[in-house]
């Protein structure tokens, strides 16, 4: 832990950032592609029900997403803050607690998604073909493949929170990519369309689970984290921890599961080429989430360590440095996708219609990213300094309580395209809001920001 610990106390903060943040990016980056790559090489079968039952799939899939973050991001910061306080034994008891509460939680919405998948995706606007592609997909991704996908970021998150974030990313990266060489081999080679895709995810994850087991297993003598179940914690303080500093991940993927049923429910009563390049829209957009949640994600356990430690100096060095650097990338990304729209959306499927209507998608969703990565670094300092109630705050307000209201009122003035300019709307007013949260903080924390 010797010199992991130096990078949390005493390598320059530019530096630092970038060890931390920069595998964090890369290994986001990675699986966004390797969830594009679903959608990419389903595309080239040139079957738009296909490409819009791995869209409507996307809110399902975001749950287990929540459940990562709840304990990921939760454990991670805790695991932090107990080590910034040499507390060695408390960062263990928070490691077996997110893992094996994380595995049961995803155990048990797989289940639910089997039993009640038949209500559950007509209500998403699956219908016909569509409702058969989107039970194949989900069938390996959610019911079989649940537990390996949530655990495979959440021990990303504990392995980073330690300072092994190179070790982290590759483990997410390398998913990522046998993901991308697998998919085309179920989907062609066995022609077995988007089933082939579910199942090449699947085996993607449980990989990248046994790359994150070994490791473990290889800095045993080092590393807190355990996974025995005679030291699993019923402790108040650790449960809290845990929980409520994961809540405002958990939340905003649960606000974007909500906004994104919505969206797909709005956009399926015009048509599936709708559906289908608002998906791939979406998913070409996650680059930028990527990007910011990257960095946001990179510097947590930076901020988190040094914030328990008493280091507020160094803490506050990471937080300005952070915040130019995420807004940079961001605004550099938003003129990327704006400009290459058209070429973009078009490497995805060849159909006029499905292509206009990415395109057009595109260019407005994308016009958000620097506000997002400044909503995604806020959301992470107040993670990281524990508190707890402005992040929920800001990530609740980001999405569903205007996101939704928003979607439905523009359907109603402008029609499908008035749907796509909820979520730039959503995320400018969130940065607003955030920013008076922060100011307020500030002012009652004057000493931290010295």
């Amino acid at each position: 832990m010797s010199s992991s610990k130096e990078i949390f106390t005493s390598v320059p903060v530019p530096k630092a950032i970038f060890v931390f943040a920069l595998p964090t990016m890369l290994s986001q980056l990675i699986a966004v592609i390797y969830n594009m790559a679903d959608t990419f090489f389903i595309g080239q079968l040139g079957d738009p029900d296909q490409v819009a039952a791995a869209t409507i799939a996307i809110p399902v899939m975001q749950v287990l997403v929540a459940i990562t973050n709840l304990f990921g991001i939760g454990g991670a910061a805790a695991v932090s803050r107990s080590l910034g306080r040499n507390n060695r034994k408390k960062a263990m008891l928070i490691s077996v607690f997110s893992i094996w509460t994380g595995m049961v939680c995803a155990l048990l919405y797989g289940a639910a998604v089997y039993f009640w998948d038949a209500a559950l995706l007509p209500f998403l606007g699956a219908e016909g073909p569509v409702h058969g592609y989107a039970v194949q997909y989900l069938f390996w991704v959610i019911t079989v493949g649940a537990v390996p996908s949530v655990l495979n970021p959440l021990l990303a998150q504990l392995v980073r929170s330690e300072g092994y974030s190179g070790e982290a990313s590759f483990g997410i990266a390398f998913g990522g990519i046998l993901n991308m060489v697998l998919d085309p081999f179920f989907i062609f080679v066995l022609d077995m369309g988007i089933e082939g895709a579910g199942i090449a995810t699947m085996l993607s994850n449980c990989a990248a689970v046994g790359y994150f087991l070994v490791f473990i297993h290889r800095i045993r003598r080092e590393t807190v984290i355990r996974f025995r179940l005679k030291y699993y914690p019923l402790k108040k303080d650790i449960i809290s921890d845990v929980v409520l500093g994961g809540m405002s991940g958990a939340l905003m993927t649960l606000m974007a599961m909500s906004s994104n049923t919505v969206l797909y429910s709005l956009m399926a009563g015009y048509s599936n080429t709708a559906v289908a390049g608002m998906g791939i829209a979406k998913r070409i957009d996650l680059i930028a989430f990527a990007v910011g949640q990257g960095m946001a994600q990179g510097i947590l356990p930076l901020v988190a360590y040094n914030y328990a430690a008493g280091n507020i100096q160094r803490m506050n060095a990471v937080i300005r440095t952070a915040f130019f650097y995420s807004f940079f990338v961001a605004a550099a990304g938003m003129f990327a996708l704006f400009f290459g729209a058209e070429n973009i959306t078009a490497w995805f499927i060849d159909n006029e219609q499905t292509v206009h209507y990415g395109e057009r998608f595109l260019k407005v969703i994308c016009l958000c990213c620097p506000t997002m990565a400044i909503n995604f670094m806020l959301i992470t300092v107040f993670q990281a300094t524990n508190q707890k109630f402005q992040a929920m705050a800001l990530t609740a307000m980001r999405k569903g309580p205007i996101e939704i209201p928003l979607m439905y009122g523009l359907n109603a003035w402008l029609g499908v395209y008035g749907i796509a300019w909820a979520t730039p709307l959503a995320d400018w007013l969130g940065f607003a809001f955030g920013t008076v949260m922060f100011i307020r903080f500030y002012r009652r924390n004057k000493k931290l920001f010295v």
